[in-house]
């Protein structure tokens, strides 16, 4: 299952957000560390295209693919260094497989900020540098291991020898890693440490629900986004407090479309968030389809059809023969599989085959 960690200083929002895309009670309070320990919680991404699937054949049963949210204590400056909270959270943040970075970008003079002053840049600086000083005493460590075996001339320690110093001169810039930038080879040995600075990550704009339709009248949005265009990252938009508002709607069994309608908006913080962690981490869905389950399934980009039929069962992959795939829109368009196997609509495809994002698949197996 996917994990991210959301990360923030205190009081940017990151507890009201993860209460409100969780409907769970993390401790929210207008002082440093209300969160005392990482709080987790397990959400449904809302797939709009599971939705329609489901309305049309009326399923005993739907599951949507899921996503772990894990509020991580509010980070301050030097906690590398032990301040604040300290180093234990920082390897809280290592588990995670990606980052949602909250960053404040609203003005409320009755909720503090830690540096008494609303500064997204300086905030996003604050958190990265703590990441970057955390991630360069990794480096060190790991240089100083194996300097003896590189300089004697042991050729199984030169790529993993020469990638950490190049990785070390980018920390010392004060700079968060850019994969793009190294190999394949480069790219398997920077997992193996498991560094913060090459996690995937989002910055996420806590912003006044005044500039809900509109984000970029903000001039804190405003300077969010140009940090993000000079630096080629990602950043959304949301308030955190107006998710709050729609988590209670949900509690009271209001239907989707009816609530993001009652505020304005396209789609939810939550959707918003969620699937841009699946794109950062290259992850797709595809659907099976049938009267007792109608349910989405995660998997990597460019995954062979054996694999994704693996995910659902390892004897499905064992035993894979082919596959019947409708993509989900050729399925609502002609209403039933029948009709879209009768429109040339539905393809067997074989072990080579790649599958795609929204493909409805039926694994045909023999074990």
């Amino acid at each position: 299952m996917l994990k991210a960690g959301i990360i923030g200083l205190p009081n940017v929002g990151k507890s009201t957000l993860f209460n409100a895309i969780t409907n769970a009670n993390s401790l929210v309070a207008n002082y440093p560390f209300a969160t005392i320990e990482p709080s987790f919680g397990i959400v449904e991404l809302l797939d709009d295209r599971l939705n329609q699937l489901a309305k049309q054949i009326k399923p005993d049963k739907v599951v949507y693919a899921t996503i772990m949210f894990v509020d991580i204590a509010g980070l301050v400056k030097n906690a590398s260094k032990g301040e604040g909270l300290g180093n234990k959270f920082l390897s809280n943040i290592r588990e995670v497989d990606c980052l949602i970075h909250v960053v404040r970008c609203f003005d409320n003079k009755n909720i503090t900020h830690v540096h008494n002053h609303v500064d997204p840049i300086n905030d996003i600086e604050t958190i990265n540098l703590e990441l970057i000083i955390s991630d360069l005493e990794i480096v060190d460590n790991r240089i100083n291991k194996i300097k003896r075996k590189y300089e004697s001339g042991d050729r199984t320690v030169v790529v993993e020898y020469e990638l950490l110093n190049k990785i070390k001169k980018t920390l010392e810039l004060n700079q968060m890693l850019d994969l793009s930038e190294y190999t394949q080879e480069e790219l398997t040995i920077i997992k193996n440490f498991n560094l913060l600075t090459a996690k995937p990550r989002i910055y996420v704009g806590n912003i006044n629900d005044k500039y809900l339709t509109d984000p970029l009248k903000s001039p804190h949005v405003q300077a969010l986004a140009d940090f993000c265009q000079k630096h080629s990252e990602q950043y959304l938009t949301i308030s955190a407090e107006i998710e709050q508002e729609i988590s209670n709607f949900f509690g009271q069994g209001k239907e989707l479309e009816e609530i993001t309608e009652l505020f304005g908006i396209k789609e939810t913080g939550l959707n918003k968030i969620a699937f841009k962690a699946y794109e950062m981490l290259g992850l797709c869905t595809f659907f099976t389809y049938g009267k007792k389950e109608v349910r989405a399934w995660t998997f990597k980009k460019n995954s062979l059809a054996p694999t994704c039929a693996g995910i659902i069962h390892s004897d499905l992959e064992r035993g894979f023969i082919k596959a019947e795939v409708i993509y989900w829109s050729d399925l609502i368009q002609y209403g039933s599989e029948l009709k879209a196997k009768e429109a040339g609509k539905l393809r067997l495809e074989g072990k080579q085959y790649v599958v795609q994002d929204g493909d409805v698949i039926t694994f045909k197996f023999n074990v």
